[in-house]
């Protein structure tokens, strides 16, 4: 399984970004191959408008089975991920990486949508 975390840092003590949209970067854990990746998403930063969308596309091109994020997704792109079948988890805003990922292991992060 593939996931997917907002994050401001590209490694398992950064902390979680609690945006969806402006998010700084996605770092991904593949759970079966025990391999963490980053994308770069600092490029929608001064985008006025779109920022949400732009992001899900990204995200979609990632292509994990869940995201674990701050607040969730706004208007546009929260309709956009429930299409997709993307599980997204909520209220990691305030740990780091791996504390996001140990409280969606143990159950105690909410579900979104």
């Amino acid at each position: 399984m593939k996931i997917a975390f907002t994050t401001k840092g590209e490694n398992w003590d950064s902390m979680m970004d609690p945006r969806f949209g402006r998010t700084e970067y996605f770092l991904v854990y593949d759970e079966e191959k025990d391999e963490l990746s980053s994308f770069d998403n600092r490029d929608v930063a001064n985008e006025a408008h779109g920022a949400g969308p732009r992001t899900a596309q990204k995200l979609f091109e990632i292509n994990p089975n869940v995201l674990i994020t701050g607040n969730g997704p706004g208007g546009n792109a929260a309709e956009a991920l429930k299409e997709s079948g993307i599980q997204i988890f909520v209220g990691a805003g305030n740990m780091s990486v791996k504390e996001a990922y140990e409280a969606y292991k143990s159950g105690s992060l909410k579900k979104f949508g």
